[in-house]
């Protein structure tokens, strides 16, 4: 199924839910990232529960501390 991840499309792979698609990219670390799916920013605990569909749109950012 090909969705679009920071505006590149993308093969999801065996991921159906957000939780799974971060949980796939393995350098991301849950405490630090932030999604929006769709255009609706999620917090951590709707990750396992929103569905992945074809076209659709995720966006995941990476906090980092600095100054």
């Amino acid at each position: 199924m090909k969705i679009f991840v920071n505006g590149e499309g993308i093969d999801c792979g065996a991921a159906r839910t957000v939780d799974e698609l971060i949980q796939e990219h393995r350098q991301l670390s849950p405490e630090t990232t932030l999604v929006e799916h769709n255009g609706t920013a999620l917090r951590r605990r709707e990750w396992s529960t929103r569905i992945l569909r074809e076209n659709d749109r995720v966006e995941i950012l990476r906090v980092a501390a600095g100054g």
